[in-house]
């Protein structure tokens, strides 16, 4: 089973990006522990980041037929993005939405996501570590569905 990692603007700056909000650790430490847990898990994960929509959406359209499921965080794609949505709706990805951050306690533009009605699930303000529950949560989803 393969699973991919998208993320979005400005998660290659975590770490230093602030740090009050994203907490300290960097983008190459949060693929490296998806990486471990999906050997735990048994599956496989690739990542990927851009900070470019047409680059999302273009990622998204070549998993059709190579990964059963997605992990995605849009940055701020998540509140406006349209045509990553379809991307996602076209290739029939069954995905969890993560935000580092509590998206819902902060500014009032932040509080929509135009992804999460076409989601298993969402996973927002638990840091780093959401990316993990996320993947526990969409392996155990998919593999319960087969």
């Amino acid at each position: 089973m393969r699973i991919a990692v998208l993320h979005g603007p400005n998660l290659n700056l975590l770490g230093t990006r602030e740090p009050e909000i994203y907490g300290s650790t960097t983008l190459a430490q949060i693929d490296e522990r998806l990486g471990a847990v999906a050997l735990e898990l048994g599956v496989d994960v690739t990542c990927f980041q851009s900070n470019h929509e047409g680059a999302l959406v273009d990622a998204i359209q070549g998993l059709a037929g190579i990964a059963v499921g997605a992990i995605i965080n849009a940055g701020a794609f998540s509140h406006s993005s349209l045509a990553i949505r379809d991307a996602l709706t076209a290739t029939g990805l069954r995905y969890v939405e993560v935000h580092i951050s509590n998206i819902f306690a902060r500014e009032p533009e932040r509080r929509h996501t135009v992804l999460a009605s076409g989601a298993v699930g969402v996973v927002a303000g638990l840091g780093a570590i959401g990316y993990e529950l996320a993947l526990r949560g969409l392996v155990a989803h998919l593999t319960n569905r087969g």
